[in-house]
């Protein structure tokens, strides 16, 4: 690797050279893309995994490392965007997959599987007296809206500048022109007072509230205790339906971030890691709103989905629940990632970079900006051309790290890991520490 700090005399400069080296070193990886743009836009299916000037194209993985077609081995930090909590070969999960898959695959009927895993979430989450699956956290947030403006008879739906509930329920960085039609009210993130605002004016057509106690794709920005008690109070008060998007946020404790917090939702919806690995969603919450999914009654509310109860997510969701991410492991991890955001902030101040790592437990994102960050749209404060750089900074160096710079732990990661990520991270920074500050 080239001495980027004394090659370099500006931020676009060094990105340029660290795409040509990216380039060079995955001749293969850059083949295989242009071979997917023939059959698909941009030769992408996920808009968030896309990078300039190609993404890295995976070959596997094991534990807590993948590796590309052409043979480099990283340290997973992407961790499949929280998914991946049980990394890429759990042989727990795997032993549950492989049982699942000699008893058949789509059987079409309920199974024991569902009703354990149900039984496994209910009593981990405060909020959920009972719960329905689906497929996805976009699932799960939209059948979550749905079931509020249903129960509540009316409309409107408040959600916060810059956040992300899915693919077609997006306020953040993919913008709005593919999103459901819901008409919303828009809030400031983290600002009690204007959202409380916003709240007794709509109070009469606001069907729900929906929030992440943390942010996660906008930018791990926790809620302050007082602007969650501040929604809890004001959406109990109107007979609005208050949802907790815990897609992400449900593995920073034993409970959730509701459970940290110590505020219980009406509604709150799952995703990510809770299938194992697998595909999944769900919503749940409420006894007197989940019951309207009750096909006894005459008056149920519908929901179907093919695959909401599949075999092979069942029965891996709860195996991991059961015997691998137990309450005793979630509070391990979240203390691992605590420890080790702090070491990040301590390269930070050292290095006197202008910057910050935010985040709680097993998630964080670094911000290269010392800009204030009490919701997502602060976080454009941070040039564009800083997170690319950083992005393929630590690829070169060994660790695969989401573009957008949040880095994520799994469950096989030990001091290695963590000590060698503290290591790059160093680095990085005596090598661009320079071209940033300009």
């Amino acid at each position: 690797m080239n001495d980027a700090a004394t090659v370099n005399y500006d931020l676009n400069a060094a990105l340029q050279d660290a795409e040509e080296r990216f380039a060079a070193a995955n001749p293969k990886s850059a083949a295989l893309y242009e071979a997917a743009c023939l059959r698909m836009p941009g030769g992408n299916t996920r808009t968030v995994l896309f990078y300039p000037p190609f993404p890295l194209s995976l070959a596997g993985g094991e534990g807590c490392y993948v590796e590309d077609v052409d043979g480099h081995r990283y340290a997973d930090f992407v961790v499949e965007q929280t998914a991946g909590l049980y990394g890429h070969s759990d042989p727990t999960v795997r032993r549950a997959v492989a049982e699942a898959l000699e008893g058949g695959i789509t059987l079409g009927g309920p199974t024991s599987r569902e009703a354990e895993l149900a039984e496994l979430l209910v009593d981990r989450f405060p909020a959920l007296d009972l719960v329905r699956f689906t497929n996805s956290g976009t699932e799960a947030n939209l059948l979550a809206l749905c079931t509020s403006r249903a129960a509540t008879g009316r409309e409107n739906i408040m959600v916060f500048d810059g956040c992300y509930h899915g693919s077609v329920i997006s306020f953040g960085g993919y913008g709005s022109s593919m999103n459901v039609p819901f008409p919303l009210v828009k809030a400031p993130y983290n600002d009690a007072d204007h959202t409380l605002a916003l709240i007794e004016e709509n109070a009469s057509d606001l069907a729900a509230v929906i929030v992440e106690p943390m942010t996660g794709s906008g930018g791990c920005i926790p809620c302050t205790p007082e602007f969650l008690k501040m929604l809890r109070e004001a959406t109990a008060r109107h007979g609005i339906v208050l949802i907790f998007d815990e897609v992400m946020t449900s593995r920073l404790s034993s409970g959730g971030l509701q459970k940290v917090y110590g505020i219980t939702p009406d509604l709150m919806t799952l995703g990510k890691y809770v299938g194992g690995g697998l595909s999944f969603g769900a919503f749940g919450g409420r006894r007197d709103l989940m019951e309207r999914f009750d096909p006894r009654r005459p008056d149920a509310f519908g929901h179907a989905g093919t695959f909401n109860n599949n075999v092979l997510t069942m029965a891996a969701g709860a195996a991991g629940l059961r015997e691998v991410f137990t309450s005793e492991a979630a509070e391990r991890l979240n203390a691992s990632g605590d420890r080790l955001r702090e070491r990040l902030n301590s390269v930070l101040e050292r290095k006197g970079v202008a910057g910050r790592v935010t985040g709680r437990g097993s998630m964080m994102m670094l911000h290269l900006t010392d800009s204030p960050l009490n919701g997502p749209r602060d976080t454009n404060a941070v040039r564009p051309e800083a997170r690319a750089l950083f992005h393929l900074g630590m690829i070169e160096r060994g660790f695969y790290v989401a573009r957008r710079n949040m880095m994520v732990l799994s469950l096989p990661m030990g001091e290695k890991e963590l000590d060698g990520l503290v290591g790059a991270f160093e680095n990085f920074f005596d090598t661009y520490g320079t071209v940033l500050a300009r």
